[in-house]
């Protein structure tokens, strides 16, 4: 199959510890992204210029941006809602990358969140976007992202029909496009955790059908229902061959929004289990899974609990013979002797009984062997 091209964005650092124990050390976080960086994964959020009073937990992040060990070939990105974070990142770049900019209309179409979130109800932030658009022509800008958060429904408003969403959409486009400016780019984030994979495809189709010149999309999908994995693997099946989708996601797949009523449970699609998903569908992404689950172990000590990923606690498929599991292993119950995928006999030494009195063996199985594609 002729899958999009995949941009997969690591937000661990922004999502993730944006919501985590404020208490969490530089030193923990600075030693977290060096280790990171080391993964393959080449684009990585960092952070984002924010007041402390807000997210006390970016307090420290202009001094993790001198501190960390920039990666040659890694992106290192921050999110930038406004001009006094661009000054702020531009000076701090490199490491960051400033990259180009654009004119970009978002809004969360549950008011009740949008309100919760930024104290602007959505027709205050419709009113803006005027203003936004005249300022982004007199900077010379011709290329436009636009995009919605809450996409599909809201804890506190019920579920969204697709007229509504689009209904947004197609006022962001309007008013570019009478502007002169190019939709290059739009976003469907979930913010509160509603998207089921049937819509996903629904929408993307509709947009295509509506504005068939657009290639780029953005998927920022939370997971406090299970659906985001569902979800991304719909859309990479719904785009075409020409289409661009730029994948949002998080180690152990942490991250959440105080003001969304989910907090940590909110979570994100993890980034183990997309990595694993997209390298077993043959989407190349050059990432070191097995570094990725380095790190997400060396996350689960930082915040004290274990993450909401899967692939680092079962392991990957295992896809050649020195991989396979020993038949002959012990039973094996707790989730520590399941880390024998990468430690090895010593993580199962002490768990189980093995019942069998004899080596197991057969004309099904007769050592490693192998593997073969059906």
């Amino acid at each position: 199959m002729n899958w999009p091209t995949v941009i997969y964005n690591e937000e661990v650092m922004r999502e993730g510890f944006g919501i985590e124990d404020v208490g969490i050390t530089l030193d923990a976080k600075v030693a977290f992204l060096d280790a990171l960086s080391e993964t393959g994964l080449k684009r990585i959020t960092v952070g984002a210029f924010v007041s402390p009073l807000f997210v006390p937990q970016m307090g420290c992040f202009e001094e993790m941006l001198r501190k960390f060990r920039p990666k040659e070939g890694v992106t290192y990105l921050t999110f930038i809602h406004n001009q006094k974070a661009k000054k702020l990142a531009e000076q701090y770049s490199p490491p960051l990358t400033i990259e180009e900019e654009f004119c970009t209309l978002f809004l969360d179409i549950c008011d009740v969140h949008q309100r919760r979130n930024v104290n602007r109800s959505v027709e205050q932030m419709m009113d803006s976007w005027p203003e936004v658009i005249q300022n982004a022509k007199e900077r010379g800008i011709s290329k436009a992202r636009i995009g919605i958060g809450s996409a599909w429904g809201s804890n506190f408003m019920g579920k969204f029909s697709q007229s509504y969403r689009f209904s947004f959409l197609e006022r962001q486009m309007g008013l570019l496009n009478a502007a002169g400016i190019t939709v290059f780019e739009i976003g469907l984030h979930d913010s509160q955790s509603w998207c089921l994979p049937h819509e996903m495809e629904e929408d993307l189709k509709q947009i295509k059908r509506l504005w068939p010149e657009v290639k780029q999309f953005n998927l920022h999908m939370h997971n406090a229902r299970g659906m985001a994995l569902p979800a991304i693997y719909t859309a990479l099946r719904t785009l075409d061959s020409d289409d661009t989708v730029i994948i949002e996601g998080t180690l152990g797949g942490i991250g959440g929004g105080q003001f969304g009523g989910n907090g940590r449970a909110s979570g994100m699609a993890a980034t183990e289990d997309v990595i694993h998903m997209l390298e077993g569908m043959g989407i190349s992404t050059g990432v070191d899974l097995d570094k990725v689950i380095d790190c997400v172990w060396m996350l689960e000590k930082i915040i004290g609990r274990a993450g909401f990923g899967h692939v680092a606690k079962a392991g990957p498929r295992p896809m050649n013979p020195d991989a396979f599991y020993d038949p002959n292993m012990p039973g094996v119950e707790s989730l520590e002797a399941v880390k024998h995928f990468k430690l090895g006999p010593k993580a199962y030494e002490k768990e189980g009984y093995s019942p069998w009195k004899h080596p197991i063996s057969g004309p099904y199985y007769q050592g490693p062997r192998e593997s073969k594609n059906d």
